[in-house]
């Protein structure tokens, strides 16, 4: 030790020789064991409290202090163990978090500042519309972030409406917008159809507000809504989500008719739908080709008409005798009026003017998107390790079922494949849970690792101390008897370094008896004899002074007695 010190320069070597004379003093060194006993049992005792403790779970995160002091005073009530952390917030137990978050819904805590529409009433009497208008908007921001909120990967939001005044000329008008800041749970993000659902949510609550005057911010200052990908990212994204819930209920209809036939987890279904999401419209228009008389317009002069109509000067046939009355047969054609002029060749003048109109008939035809062109299904069948095969009957008779399950069409040309192989033991593996993903095994780890501790402490450090105590304390008694003899005793140093004492022997003659220590071998006497200075021979002295107390003493004494002889 002291060649090791004398290598390390002066600004070291000399605070740690200090401290090593110090650790040399008698004192220091009866009273070593016992702090070390203390400072084991210290260790272990913060080893426990440290493992033993389990893990926190911060209750309600940026709370005022009056809700802190009553949501304390509460979970005191209740017995449910509380701290808090170095951020000021209020935290439990893992074990109690839920426990603890229904005690203290039961009895309304935290008392948060009111929110919403609930500070509408509070508006005192005769406030401006200004200030109305403020209040309004502050609570439909309100209301807004704890609608947003809602959503299972937000922790809270933010939103900030700027709704310009009002005007009377068209050209000042402005439209709202909406800014929103959304704080997300640690490791998670929100999908494309979450954010237009809650830019949705937003411009649909103010009036006048478009989807595009809308704005989202994560907690890292990352834009979430893009203005300009919003409107043909929804066309493409709703093609691709209807494909997917088509190919989603395909794979439900063949987990329910597998799973009883051959278990869960023992098969694998894939489906491939080839959907035609085009729309089509078509319009078509039929005549009708005999055509429909649309108006009609005639002129009809019949001979007897002509005939009998009125000539020559008016008035002139009063001063005529009228003519010599005949007897006719009415039902006689040749008596009728007019039969002679017909039989004589007259003609009838007739004049139409016909219009006529072509039927028409338009019919419209609309196809909706979704119909199925192809279907691909390919299920694999879990062979059991060591058993039978399966036959080709039983793979037709599945083949069958999935056929019938997906509404297989040879028109379409679909295709089912079913085979049966051995999985992967890797899959096989992952599929069983391991048994430390147990929920009991966190708690018997934390508790195993502090009985450990303590017991390494308990029989690695404190019990070699304790048993090195005993053995020094029960060879001091001997050592002392021997050392102390009586009045005529000699005590002497051999050439080996052994001490000796004169004692009784069995027949009353005196006897040499060697003095036990149990450091002799520290210093002896050839280590003296063979010193190379008067220095090194002072420190092996004072070395030998230092560990062998007694001997030095009894060399003492009989160095006096040989003078005094």
């Amino acid at each position: 030790m002291s060649n090791a010190l004398a290598t390390l320069p002066p600004a070291i070597a000399q605070p740690l020789k200090q401290a090593q004379g110090l650790l040399q003093q008698p004192a220091v060194k009866r009273a070593l064991p016992l702090v070390m006993i203390v400072s084991l049992i210290a260790a272990a005792a913060l080893a426990w409290v440290m493992i033993a403790q389990p893990p926190q779970r911060v209750l309600f995160p940026n709370l005022g202090d009056a809700d802190k002091a009553a949501v304390s005073d509460a979970l005191s009530a209740a017995n449910i163990p509380s701290h808090i952390d170095q951020s000021g917030a209020i935290t439990v137990a893992d074990d109690d978090y839920h426990r603890a978050r229904m005690l203290l819904a039961s009895q309304d805590l935290p008392k948060a500042a009111p929110g919403g529409y609930a500070i509408l009433d509070e508006l005192p009497m005769g406030v401006s519309r200004a200030v109305e208008g403020e209040r309004l908007k502050q609570a439909r921001e309100t209301e807004l972030a704890r609608s947003i909120a809602e959503i299972d990967a937000v922790i809270d939001a933010r939103v900030h409406l700027a709704t310009p005044e009002a005007s009377v000329f068209v050209r000042d008008n402005a439209r709202p917008s909406a800014s929103v800041i959304v704080r997300l749970e640690p490791g998670r993000t929100l999908s494309d159809s979450q954010v237009r659902s809650i830019v949705n949510l937003v411009a649909g609550s103010v009036p006048g507000m478009k989807s595009d005057d809308v704005t989202i911010v994560d907690q890292m200052g990352a834009l979430l809504s893009s203005k300009d990908s919003q409107a043909g990212a929804s066309a493409g994204d709703a093609r691709i989500d209807y494909q997917r819930r088509v190919e989603d209920k395909f794979r439900l209809q063949l987990s329910k008719l597998l799973t009883p036939l051959v278990g869960a987890g023992n098969f694998s279904a894939e489906v491939q739908a080839d959907v035609d999401l085009d729309e089509n419209q078509a319009t078509r228009e039929t005549f009708d080709k005999s055509g429909v008389v649309r108006a009609e317009q005639g002129q009809w002069q019949s001979p007897q008409a002509a005939a009998g109509a009125p000539g020559g000067i008016p008035g002139a046939l009063s001063n005529t005798p009228p003519a010599t009355a005949t007897l006719t047969n009415p039902n006689d054609p040749a008596t009728q009026p007019g039969a002679g002029v017909m039989g004589a060749g007259g003609k009838a003048s007739e004049e139409y003017a016909r219009t006529y109109d072509l039927g028409k008939q338009v019919s419209v035809t609309r196809q909706a998107p979704g119909n199925i062109r192809r279907l691909s299904v390919a299920v694999l069948l879990r062979e059991p390790a060591g058993a039978k095969p399966r036959t080709a009957a039983e793979l037709r008779q599945v083949t069958e079922l999935v056929r019938a399950a997906v509404g297989y069409s040879a028109a379409r040309q679909d295709q089912v494949t079913v085979i049966s192989r051995p999985f992967s033991a890797e899959v096989t593996d992952a599929d069983a849970r391991a048994w430390y993903d147990a929920e009991w095994f966190p708690v018997a780890a934390r508790n195993g690792t502090a009985l450990m501790i303590a017991l390494l402490v308990l029989f690695v450090g404190i019990r070699p101390i304790v048993r090195s105590l005993s053995k020094k304390g029960g060879d001091a008694k001997p050592e002392a008897a021997l050392a102390l003899p009586g009045a005529d005793g000699a005590t002497a140093v051999d050439a080996t370094g052994a001490a000796t004492a004169m004692v009784e022997g069995p027949d009353g003659t005196p006897v040499a008896a060697p003095v036990p220590s149990a450091n002799a071998e520290l210093v002896s006497i050839e280590m003296l004899q063979s010193a190379r200075s008067y220095d090194e021979r002072v420190g092996l002295v004072r070395g030998f002074t230092r560990d062998n107390p007694t001997r030095a003493a009894l060399a003492v004494r009989d160095m006096i007695r040989g003078d005094e002889q």
